[in-house]
């Protein structure tokens, strides 16, 4: 019979994903605990920690939780999730074939900020499997003091930190599928917790380096969503609920000697805003930490969508909560974003929330969305803008009356958003935005991913042109506009 070490490195050599040596080496010195194998239940161990995730802890919120408030940035696949599929052509792939021949528009699969993002991911999992610690460090630091970014606006410390953390994470995420694990997850875990006691392990021999404890208080958060996500039923609902709160207390555990730091570093008070979506927290030190991440880091509108999601009150606000602080933000930014500050809040949430789409200002938001653009006029936010009006909005109607009819309002944005500046697709972006910028959405086949995104594109941009289109006219795009050409 195989030793408990070997059995859990003969269970993780058959993921997809190989795992690093570094995890190998460090794993291979710890001890696990709760003795013989099979036995441990429910817990997270960590350098002279050991506690019960349903022994001590107080029971998780059971309450709905954002789905986009996750530390993955947005618009980021792993680099597991490269596997082709065999899915057939869903019904919009197949018109959108046809839609092809009538709209000519260039299509964009190797953007700057893609490319760029995807090389700072590589580089910080390229630094953590050479164990060079120190440099990535480094390099988090350099990046979140200068507050670098993409193209897109990512802040570059954020994916240096995803990308080192990635193995670990994505080790977890495919344990969790394989049906082995899936029959007895409380009995035969050891993969589950193997990644996570390495970065512990790592974290023990640099105590006074904040950045690298908190790229791994962010692993605990990333395991926690997977956790919640693998929730799906009675069975093992409970089970994955009581290991997500043992993470997110491991990661609020990690976090809390670092609070002063916090007041310097926009990397460091994002890690400490993003342990609110683990706990219920009082409304107002909700909004005055990711107020105090915002004023760090204005640029950035994910912390602003963040804020949005925190004040619904399915996680830590009330409705009233959210308007206020789209008001607040929209104050605080008006230098950078003019109106866009209340735009950026409401984004996600009203996405999300039926009610908070029925309550928004749709004359606020539309000015928002206008100064958005005229403080970003990239292509890739206009392919954002135009697939949240025309598709994310568009797909979520028929709950509230009231709400339908602030979703019309907004959605006609899509009209002058495609005629006056979408000169590019970013099929991408149009398939984040099918399922409501969702992160947690698990995606098989990055080829398959960006198909439905372009085929619904496709479809938004016809329906935009749909008079032109049934004249017998063909629309092509180019840098300047677009032009119409007899069929």
């Amino acid at each position: 019979m195989l030793k408990t070490r070997e059995q859990m490195w003969a269970f993780m050599s058959q993921l997809p994903k190989d795992i690093p040596n570094w995890l190998n080496a460090r794993v291979s010195a710890l001890p696990f605990p709760g003795g013989n194998a099979g036995t441990e239940t429910d817990t997270v161990s960590v350098s002279g920690t050991h506690r019960a995730a349903g022994a001590s802890e107080t029971a998780p919120d059971t309450r709905s939780q954002p789905k986009a408030e996750i530390a993955i940035p947005t618009g980021v696949i792993s680099a597991a999730d490269t596997s082709e599929s065999t899915v057939q052509d869903t019904p919009a792939e197949g018109r959108a074939k046809h839609l092809e021949d009538k709209l000519l528009i260039p299509i964009c699969t190797d953007c700057p900020d893609v490319a760029r993002r995807q090389s700072l991911q590589d580089q910080g999992q390229f630094l953590a499997r050479q164990e060079r610690w120190e440099e990535l460090s480094a390099l988090i630091r350099t990046a979140d003091r200068n507050q670098t970014c993409t193209p897109g606006g990512l802040a570059e410390a954020d994916l240096l930190a995803f990308g080192a953390r990635a193995d670990v994470v994505n080790a977890v995420e495919h344990a969790l599928e394989d049906a082995s694990v899936k029959g007895a997850p409380a009995n035969n875990n050891r993969a589950l917790i193997a990644g996570i006691m390495a970065l512990e392990a790592l974290r023990g021999e640099h105590r006074l380096n904040s950045y690298l404890t908190a790229l791994v208080a962010l692993a605990h958060v990333d395991i926690a969503w997977i956790w919640r996500r693998s929730a799906t039923d009675e069975t093992n609902g409970k089970t994955a609920q009581r290991r997500a709160a043992a993470h997110f207390d491991r990661a609020a555990a990690l976090m809390a000697p670092l609070k002063d730091d916090c007041e310097e570093s926009a990397f460091l008070s994002s890690a400490q805003c993003a342990l609110y979506a683990g706990k219920t927290e009082d409304t107002l030190r909700v909004a005055d930490a990711y107020a105090a991440l915002i004023d760090r880091d204005p640029g950035n509108p994910r912390h602003m969508r963040g804020l949005g999601m925190q004040m619904l009150p399915r996680a830590n606000g009330s409705y009233a909560a959210l308007e206020l602080e789209a008001r607040r933000t929209a104050a605080r930014t008006q230098e950078l974003w003019g109106a866009g500050g209340y735009t950026w809040v409401y984004f996600d949430a009203m996405a999300l929330d039926g009610q908070a789409c029925a309550r928004v200002d749709p004359k606020f938001f539309m000015d928002g969305l206008q100064d958005i653009l005229c403080a970003n006029p990239s292509q890739e936010m206009i392919n954002l803008l135009t697939a949240y009006c025309g598709v994310t909005l568009r797909h979520d109607n028929g709950r509230n009356d009231q709400a339908e009819a602030t979703r019309r309002q907004i959605c006609e944005a899509t009209r002058w958003l495609v005629r006056s500046h979408l000169r590019e697709l970013h099929p991408l972006v149009w398939a984040h935005a099918t399922r409501g910028f969702d992160n947690s959405a698990r995606v098989t086949s990055v080829r398959r991913f960006a198909a439905r995104g372009q085929a619904e594109a496709l479809e938004c941009i016809a329906r935009v042109f749909h008079e032109e289109i049934d004249s017998g006219h063909r629309i092509s795009f180019t840098p300047e506009g677009f032009d119409l050409l007899q069929g």
